[in-house]
């Protein structure tokens, strides 16, 4: 009525959510896969820590599945557990009192012997054994059958040639044997160099079934997982505001005159 007009001027960016760094939902999504990512990170590693022992094999009488010098991740098991052609870590006061890494070859109950054909005999059963060092005879190690005692195991060496093994002890009152108290884990996989997970030696799987392997890769998996969500969620304030800027310069010219 007095002439006067009002006009009502929208706020910048009112109610939209929006601000210098990307939206207010894009912030708390970020917000939350930084979270998850910290909690399958870090919870990777603790279930890492409490499943598996890291060992560094000193000695190539393993050759060529694990070299000297090499590392590897032992899962945690209880020695009645162990099967034929696990790779163990065991320590026996008889050997030395020190950690050993060797093939469970035979277990309580079993009879082994070598070599007929040049291969490993377990309960009158030939034993393929592809993980031997390519052109070395297995009859390196020959010796007579041995029948091994309940609760115990006997162990190869995989370089025959130059493994202190059972073989090395048959003299003694176990027969070269170790009790399934003694190990202390299964070794799972050599990390470095990166080998990856060991094999499951199929040569065995007629004289019963083989163990399972241990949980490294789904531990593996969530550490990736959650390395890559603490990345992705932390990039995103700089990324969005980097976008914000742009959008605000390619739209000067537009309102200028």
């Amino acid at each position: 009525m007095g002439g006067e007009s009002m006009t009502h001027t929208a706020p910048r960016g009112g109610g939209s959510g929006t601000g210098p760094v990307g939206s207010r939902t894009g912030q708390r999504l970020s917000g939350l896969a930084v979270a998850l990512g910290l909690v399958l990170f870090l919870g990777g590693f603790a279930w890492g820590a409490v499943v598996y022992l890291p060992y560094t094999v000193p000695t190539s009488s393993m050759t060529p599945t694990i070299d000297a010098g090499d590392r590897i991740l032992a899962q945690r098991v209880d020695g009645g557990d162990v099967r034929r052609g696990d790779v163990v870590v065991f320590r026996d006061t008889n050997w030395g009192d020190a950690p050993m890494v060797k093939r469970v070859v035979a277990v309580g109950g079993d009879t082994v012997s070598c070599c007929q054909d040049g291969k490993l005999k377990v309960n009158g059963k030939e034993i393929d054994e592809p993980y031997l060092p390519d052109g070395t005879p297995a009859e390196i190690t020959g010796f007579p059958t041995v029948t091994v005692p309940k609760g115990r195991l006997f162990l190869l060496g995989d370089e025959r040639g130059s493994s202190m093994d059972s073989t090395a002890h048959l003299s003694d009152a176990a027969g070269g044997t170790v009790a399934r108290s003694t190990v202390e884990a299964r070794v799972d996989a050599v990390v470095w160099p990166m080998d990856g997970m060991l094999k499951r030696p199929t040569g065995f799987e007629p004289l019963g079934s083989l163990s399972s392997p241990g949980p490294l890769r789904t531990i593996g998996l969530l550490v990736v997982v959650g390395a890559v969500l603490v990345l992705g969620g932390g990039a995103y304030g700089p990324v969005a505001k980097r976008t914000v800027g742009a959008r605000r310069t390619d739209a000067e010219p537009a309102r200028a005159g």
